[in-house]
């Protein structure tokens, strides 16, 4: 019985954080994937929010430069971590 349960309790909160990521990816304009793993995403006001490669909101210095996988450069404009979080 007790393996159902946390068979049941891992499985929710693999769900919960699936559902997570797409609402942020519906929310944002435009998402990049970086080099490091992390992902970038762009909201439709222009300020951005960082998330790193284990799905946390990361905390990023305004007008550091990030470059995607493929290569291109993004300078970081509004760090909006709460935004992603509550996401």
């Amino acid at each position: 019985m007790f393996k159902y349960i946390l068979v049941f309790v891992l499985t929710s909160a693999i769900s919960a954080a699936a559902l997570a990521n797409d609402a942020a990816r519906a929310e944002a304009r435009q998402v990049f994937n970086l080099k490091d793993g992390s992902t970038l995403y762009i909201f439709n006001d222009g300020k951005m929010a960082m998330e790193d490669r284990y799905g946390r909101a990361a905390r990023m210095k305004p007008d550091t430069v990030m470059e995607t996988r493929d290569g291109q450069k993004i300078m970081m404009h509004g760090d909006e971590v709460m935004r992603l979080e509550s996401l």
